[in-house]
């Protein structure tokens, strides 16, 4: 398997980090690395995390916010110094809850190539799988998918999936500038794609991976109230890419 560089970003995760997880992918994958941001948290996060690297110097880099900047912005900072201090080949990020797994993670970067180099995940849920979502939250989030298709001009199941691998190569185009949304910045991301490569272009470069398991926590990051900003956010994109 390619060696791979996970960002994970973290504000207040004290208590939805688990240590043994983080440990156990890192010991499984000596050539893997992961890059936690550390977005303002006035909790114990910080201990926890500096606990991990501890146990696997090399391994693990913790880059601090001195204040809380968002998601977006943190993300963007972490595929960015990953990008330039180490040789991964593939670099994304995972929520640090891993709603979404390190298995799933690994699945999923398998499937980049010389011709793919965008792979993500998708919250489908089929017969043989389990997505577990709460229901409120899936049907917003299908509104809300089915608008962003109509904007960027093709169909996307699931943007907002937080499992993401990307070939090296793409780094510096999509995430080189500040993303306007803090929290819509995976949609960002395909239109920056779309304005790189072209439509057709991209369909070729990009590969949208149902999970196999994605496990939905009770305390989101997401403030509900969000619902509301989302609209405003999504004009702003669209009047930028559009």
């Amino acid at each position: 398997m390619k060696n791979i560089c996970v960002i994970i970003p973290c504000f207040n995760e004290e208590n939805r980090i688990q240590k043994n997880l983080f440990l156990k992918f890192l010991n499984d994958y000596p050539k893997n690395r992961i890059v936690f941001i550390n977005d303002g948290s006035n909790d114990n996060t910080f201990t926890i995390l500096n606990y991990l690297k501890t146990k696997k110097m090399g391994q693990v880099v913790i880059l601090n916010n001195k204040k809380n900047l968002g998601k977006a912005e943190s993300v963007r900072k972490g595929m960015l110094f990953a990008h330039k201090n180490f040789k991964n080949t593939h670099i994304g990020y995972l929520d640090a809850d891993l709603s979404s797994s390190f298995i799933e993670f690994t699945r999923l970067s398998k499937y980049l190539s010389k011709k793919t180099l965008f792979v993500f995940g998708s919250r489908i849920l089929k017969l043989d799988n389990k997505i577990s979502r709460k229901k409120y939250r899936f049907l917003i989030g299908r509104f809300i998918a089915t608008i962003i298709s109509t904007m960027l001009k093709f169909s996307v199941y699931d943007t907002q999936c937080g499992c993401k691998v990307f070939d090296y190569k793409l780094i510096d185009t999509i995430f080189e500038k500040k993303f306007i949304s803090k929290w819509l910045f995976d949609v960002e991301i395909f239109f920056r794609l779309r304005r790189e490569y072209g439509k057709q272009k991209l369909k070729e470069l990009v590969k949208e991976i149902p999970l196999e398991v994605w496990i939905d926590t009770p305390d989101s990051r997401v403030s509900f109230l969000y619902f509301f900003k989302i609209w405003s956010d999504l004009f702003k994109i669209n009047q930028k890419y559009n």
